[in-house]
């Protein structure tokens, strides 16, 4: 999403980031980002695990192993059992408790040293842990589960989108990450933000180096890969991903910004390169890192059936078949009823789908709004509604024509209980989802189609996510304008009697950060939103922010006074440390830790990604092979991850090693310059 929200009544101005000196002083910007003490003692298995895609017999696990010096493949085992401390599942005869299983599977430089596994032969609607091992180290144990079948009468979702690293800390991931009865983490996308460092939104923690993303953009597959490496190093993400299965699909920053199937807005052939290019490595590396089935085409089209109760149906808008955005209301061409944001393939998978499904609710995870969003009342002097009703064309209401065909179908075709989540806004909305709107540069929305009060004409409902961190109205404007925005958002325009912008916006929150609940049931779908109190500080705090529900066969909202109840049963958490493998030594725990070099070979320059869990002086240098050392970086390094940029373009071509070095140890890596 556009980094402009109300461009309207602010200009955003985006400052010149200045590049890592050689010879780093404390408190200079050296991109360290303090996260909580990093958790060295997860080695090789820093970035914890996952799990992902579940079915009723099945689970995708996950794990990144960092190699050491001159490893090309690393094998490793998995287990996986019904009992969380899966070091102790024998009886006393030796005989396993419960399902235990093990595998074997290889970790290589071709994946980064990513690994999925897909686990096969499991019991529905159950528990798992699983951990993997090199032998010599275990990993954090995961818990996940498997789909239900047949009849079921509750399931559960925390839903997420849009977490910025350098906008604020993962708070509300490790809210989720403390729930015990969630049936899975829908993730709608902006998992990674592709900027660097202070482009995009709020950047207070940027600025003061305290949690930061490199200076250099995602383009290449390397750069594409140690962005995951750093969000995933959140301790926050790291839990929420160790006790839950996700089901994710990308939005646009996975890639760039206002990505669409044939470039993006934050993409610059000239100076970026093919974006077919950029889109294949973005994609590989989303592959690698997300605990995503694995699929030939790269598509992230694809269902998950919750037993008779639901089925959720995940949706690409951006990159599978969406025409370039045309930000302009008066242009014509915007009408075209040719004129796609899912491309034919995907118009006619999805409306089958909903055409066809034989559950009672059908959930669509879809990245952008999809529901009319009218803000044309908002204009100042000197713009016409036109004008700021042109700002939001990224989203369904910049492909107005197929929009309506899918309403139409979902009345056409009597297909009720239709529930659509969304990311990607950075803020709280809920809807009835209605033909509605007449003119798209109205300052209001006519109803001639929908009752508000009734919600007669709603043929289904949305519910949009808040960010985790990316920044809002208040973060983009100032506190007091976002509050006046929201208060006028779907109350009556000032000076008129029943003029509402958006009479079917039911629910609506501008300035907090979070992610909702849905509680599905047979006779009910409820949204519970959540806040953190913090983003600039770690935090273990949350807020109930209000409900919205829809009852079963009405495909309309009403708000609700409560959160709607946990499960019964609660699921036991899965172990907050590995596995011992013989006896620990604390001494013995690696203090610096080198997670990739990147690009390799490097051209201009190269930037070490590693990690410090205490603070320590010590000094990073580049050597040639006839020994004459240059790029010497000496510093004291705080707890915490850094992405360290050398420049490298007068080196002449050839084997270098970067190496790291104090009194107390000494290692390198091979670095070659072309």
């Amino acid at each position: 999403m556009k980094n402009i929200f109300l461009a309207l009544t602010v200009t955003i101005s985006l400052n010149a980031v200045a590049q890592i000196p050689f010879n780093l002083r404390k408190g200079e910007r050296n991109n360290q980002t303090t996260q909580r003490a990093m958790r060295a003692d997860l080695a090789p298995f820093y970035h914890g695990v996952a799990s992902g895609d579940p079915t009723s017999n099945s689970v995708w696990i996950w794990t990144r192993v960092t190699p050491d010096a001159g490893q090309t493949s690393i094998e490793l085992e998995y287990t996986i059992s019904t009992q969380p401390e899966i070091d102790k599942v024998v009886d006393l005869t030796g005989k396993p408790i419960g399902f235990f299983a093990k595998g074997k599977v290889t970790a290589d430089e071709s994946n980064d040293f990513t690994v999925k596994v897909e686990v096969t032969l499991l019991e529905p609607n159950t528990t798992y842990y699983y951990f993997f091992s090199t032998g010599s180290a275990n990993s954090l144990i995961g818990r996940t589960k498997t789909l239900p079948e047949g009849g079921i009468d509750h399931l559960r979702f925390a839903v997420v989108s849009c977490s910025n690293y350098e906008a604020g800390y993962f708070n509300a991931f490790g809210r989720i990450a403390d729930r015990n009865d969630l049936d899975a983490v829908i993730h709608l996308g902006d998992y990674i933000y592709e900027y660097p460092t202070g482009y995009y939104g709020d950047s207070t923690l940027a600025a003061t180096g305290e949690r930061a993303h490199p200076n250099e953009e995602t383009i290449s597959l390397e750069e594409y890969r140690a962005r995951y490496s750093l969000y995933r190093l959140d301790e926050d993400l790291m839990r929420a991903h160790q006790q839950h299965p996700f089901i994710c699909i990308w939005d646009d920053h996975e890639s760039s910004n206002d990505a669409y199937k044939d470039g993006a807005e934050n993409h610059d052939p000239a100076t970026e390169g093919n974006w077919y290019e950029r889109r294949s490595k973005s994609k590989k590396a989303y592959f690698e890192w997300i605990p995503i089935a694995e699929s030939a085409d790269t598509s992230i089209m694809r269902k998950f059936l919750f037993g008779d109760l639901a089925e959720l149906i995940m949706l690409d808008t951006r990159l599978e078949g969406r025409e370039q955005q045309i930000n302009d209301v008066t242009n014509p061409a915007l009408y075209d009823p040719n004129r796609t944001l899912l491309g034919t393939n995907q118009y006619n998978w999805f409306t089958n789908a909903l055409s066809n499904s034989q559950r009672t609710w059908k959930i669509i995870g879809n990245q952008v709004i999809f529901s009319e969003f009218h803000v044309g009342w908002a204009a100042q002097a000197g713009q016409t509604p036109a004008d700021v009703e042109s700002i939001f064309l990224d989203i369904w209401d910049g492909y107005p024509a197929e929009r309506l065909k899918i309403i139409n179908h979902l009345e056409d075709n009597n297909i009720d209980n239709t529930v659509f989540l969304t990311g990607d806004f950075h803020s709280t909305f809920a809807f009835d989802v209605a033909d509605s709107v007449t003119d798209p540069a109205a300052i209001y929305a006519p109803t001639p189609n929908y009752n508000p009060a009734t919600g007669e004409g709603s043929v289904a409902v949305e519910f949009a996510t808040p960010s985790i961190s990316s920044a809002n109205f208040d973060e983009n404007l100032d506190p007091a304008t976002a509050t006046l925005f929201e208060i006028q958002i779907n109350n009556p325009i000032p000076g008129t009697t029943a003029n509402i912008p958006n009479p079917h916006m039911k629910f609506v929150d501008l300035d907090r950060h979070g992610y909702f609940i849905l509680d599905v049931k047979e006779d009910s779908t409820q949204a519970d939103y959540y806040y953190v109190d913090k983003l600039n500080e770690p935090s273990t705090f949350q807020s109930y922010g209000g409900g919205v529900k829809t009852m079963k066969d009405a495909n309309h909202l009403v708000t609700t006074q409560s959160s709607a109840t946990q499960k019964a049963n609660q699921a036991i958490p899965a172990p907050e440390d590995p596995p011992a493998v013989g006896t620990s030594v604390e001494e013995d725990i690696k203090n610096v830790h080198l997670f990739s070099i990147y690009p390799n070979p490097a051209k201009d320059f190269v930037i070490t990604q590693f990690g410090v869990a205490k603070r320590a002086d010590f000094t990073i240098s580049i050597m040639a092979q006839n020994g004459i050392i240059t790029r010497v970086v000496k510093q004291e390094f705080t707890p915490g991850v850094y992405d360290l940029k050398l420049d490298t373009k007068d080196l002449a071509p050839g084997i270098y090693y970067i190496n790291f070095y104090n009194e107390e140890f000494e290692f390198s890596r091979k670095l070659l310059v072309e």
